[in-house]
This record gives C-alpha cells, sequence and structure tokens, in this order.
C-alpha cells in the first residue's frame, strides 16, 4: 500500500491506476531539475566534437541488418569473442529487454538480486515472467550469497539477473562469483544474466588484473553493456549483449519485434567511437579518478553515512544513520539545497541514498559540501 502511495505522489501526471514497470527510471525522467545533480548516473557527455571524424563519419546510408558490421566487429574485437557471439541493441536497457525475452517465457521465474535496478525486474515482469529475489545484504557488504541464491531459485527459474558493479551499490564481484553464480543457475537449467554497464569504468580505473565479462566466464551467462556510463556516449544509445553464438540468435530474432534495426547513423557513430576507445578511457579515467579523490576525502568526514565497501565505481550507495526511509530527506535536500540524489526505496533498500560519481568535479564537491551541512542538522 506505501508503494502505491508512492507512485500516485511520484507520478501524478499518470493517469489513475497506471501501471508503472520501472518505478525508478520514471522517477528519473521526470525529476525535478537540480542546480547540483548527484543523481544522473551517466558519465558527463561528450559532444560531437569529441569524436574525432564524427561530423565526416555521419550518413544516413549503410546495411544493418542484424547490426551495422562495422559496430559488431568493433565490439567482438573489445571483448576477443566472435561476431556471432555479439547483438546490438538500444542502450543496455534495450539489451536487457532483448536478452529476458530471448530467455524466458510467461509464467517463467526470474531470480533478481536485491538491492536491484528496478527497470531489470519490470522488463521481467514485463515479458510475462514472474520475480522473485534474494538479498544482498549491506551488513556483509553486498557480497553474493550463494547459499541465499540458490534457496531461492524454484523449478521454474530460467535465468538469474545480476548487476556487476551491483547497481546501486558499486560493489564489484570477482571472476570466481560470476563462475560460481553461473553454475548455481546451471544447475537448474538456467541462464545468468549479468548487466555490465559500469564494468568497463571499472577495468579502465584497474591498476592490476581486470574484472571478465561473465559471457567469457561460462557458456550459460550473457553480458549486456553499452557506451554510456563508462565513454560519456549517452546520447548513442549504443548497447550490446554478448553471449554463446545460439542464445546471440535469439536476441537477434528478439529485435525483429521490437524495433528491428538500430539506426543507421547512430551505429556508424558508435563504430568510430570504438576506434577512439584509448582517448574515450583517458578522458573517463582522469574525470572519474578526480571525483573518487573527492569523495572519498569527503566521505571520511562524515560520520552519518556508512559504505558497505570502499568507493570504486561511478555510484556509490551510502546508508544513512538513523534514517528508515531517506524520501523526504531527498525532497528536502532537493528543495531547500538544489542537491538531487536518489532514495534508496527505488532499490528495495530505503534507508540509502544513491550518488553519482559520473559529473563534473566542482558540482560534486558543491553538492557533497551542502549535503553534509544538511546532514548535521
Amino acid at each position: 500500500m506505501q508503494q502505491n502511495h508512492m507512485h500516485e505522489h511520484q507520478h501524478e501526471h499518470f493517469a489513475p491506476g497506471t501501471p508503472i514497470p520501472a518505478p525508478y527510471m520514471s522517477w528519473a525522467k521526470h525529476r525535478a531539475p537540480a542546480k547540483l545533480d548527484l543523481a544522473a548516473s551517466n558519465l558527463l557527455g561528450c559532444d560531437l566534437d569529441d569524436l574525432e571524424g564524427a561530423r565526416e563519419a555521419l550518413s544516413l546510408d549503410g546495411a544493418n541488418p542484424d547490426g551495422y558490421p562495422p559496430l559488431v566487429d568493433a565490439i567482438a574485437a573489445h571483448y576477443g569473442v566472435d561476431a556471432s557471439r555479439v547483438m546490438t541493441a538500444s542502450g543496455c536497457s534495450g539489451a536487457n529487454l532483448l536478452a529476458i525475452a530471448a530467455s524466458v517465457e510467461a509464467g517463467d521465474d526470474v531470480l533478481m538480486e536485491k538491492p536491484y535496478y528496478d527497470p531489470l525486474i519490470g522488463t521481467a515482469r514485463l515479458v510475462g515472467a514472474e520475480v522473485r529475489c534474494f538479498d544482498r545484504r549491506f551488513e556483509d557488504g553486498y557480497r553474493l550469497d550463494l547459499d541465499e541464491m540458490r534457496r531461492a531459485m524454484t523449478p521454474r527459474t530460467k535465468l538469474i539477473i545480476l548487476t556487476n558493479p551491483h547497481n546501486p551499490s558499486g560493489v564489484v564481484l570477482d571472476d570466481e562469483s560470476i563462475r560460481a553464480a553461473a553454475a548455481v543457475a546451471a544447475e537448474h537449467g538456467a541462464a545468468l544474466l549479468v548487466d555490465e554497464v559500469y564494468l568497463d569504468i571499472v577495468n579502465i580505473l584497474a591498476e592490476g588484473r581486470r574484472h571478465t565479462p561473465a559471457a567469457l566466464l561460462a557458456p550459460n551467462a550473457i553480458s549486456t553493456s553499452s557506451l554510456t556510463k563508462s565513454y560519456g556516449l549517452n546520447a548513442l544509445r549504443c548497447g550490446w549483449a554478448i553471449a554463446s553464438p545460439g542464445v546471440a540468435e535469439r536476441i537477434r530474432r528478439a529485435r525483429d519485434v521490437v524495433d528491428g534495426i538500430g539506426p543507421v547513423p547512430i551505429e556508424r557513430l558508435s563504430a568510430l567511437a570504438f576506434a577512439q576507445m584509448d582517448r574515450l578511457s583517458d578522458r573517463a579515467r582522469g574525470l572519474v579518478e578526480m571525483n573518487l579523490g573527492v569523495f572519498r576525502l569527503w566521505a571520511a568526514g562524515v560520520k552519518s553515512l556508512s559504505l558497505a565497501a570502499p568507493a570504486g565505481s561511478t555510484v556509490v550507495f551510502p546508508r544513512v544513520e538513523g534514517v528508515a526511509d531517506t524520501r523526504v530527506m531527498a525532497e528536502l535536500l532537493l528543495r531547500e539545497h538544489d542537491v538531487a540524489v536518489v532514495p534508496g526505496h527505488f532499490f528495495g533498500e530505503p534507508r540509502n541514498i544513491r550518488i553519482s560519481l559520473a559529473g563534473r568535479p566542482n558540482v560534486l564537491r558543491d553538492g557533497l559540501a551542502k549535503l553534509a551541512a544538511f546532514l548535521q542538522h
């Protein structure tokens, strides 16, 4: 009842009774603007001049039956896989939709982590699946509890969905945890879908061993990602899925009834972006390293917030001490200080807030300063 009331309050422009499959995404699109926006998780956007040759590459022409071939080849090279394992999509959300539609049918069970990224739940329900959740606990550093996962499975479980890094907390699972999760799924003949939209930025920042995409770790695993969170190219809406050749083909055929093909100009620009990945990675690294430094220094002096694990990605999900539900806090912070954060109830963890470390460093610094002052009163 409380959740339904929240939906009506947050979305008064919808007709009464209108179902909202993904409340967080709807909120993110329609929320009031903030001068100090710490709620938008996309990496600071590039403009057209950040892609060398972009204006010359723009064209309405190009064969694109199952993805623009130069883009498919570029994604395949990025992962070190054959092009038969690559399917392009409209953003990571589009890739998730197609992967879920290709993996489950109405009446199947989908097992989802909690805290969760709610568009994934909304997508599973949209295709007629039943969603069950298992807990990743703050007190355990949001680690993956395989026994908890196994207990939550049913004979109808056809798909397990994880995010890595975890959205909303930014906690990264190691390769062995992903392999183990895929093995648990395989015990029931299920697939493992891992939304890895933040994984490239973690690997860009890594000084040691890189984290391996799930699809390269287990035959029943599917990886999805995009150029958005790690490279600042949200406007291109370039997403993809990496899977076994058979699953990738099912995903292609699922796209036939969704949007058919991707826009040729967008996929041409996306292929151009892959050719400049080193430069885009350097841009992202400089920005995020600066923001991580700002946040870590700030967090060390704020006693009313606690993290499940050290910050290492472009999102953090601190718990606010003494607050049972951060909705009112987020509303006051926006109204009185023009600072936006994401209240944790959207992710099934109402005591937390999600903060983005992906924007301009001066906006982050000023927003955190106002947040600290707010918390002290």
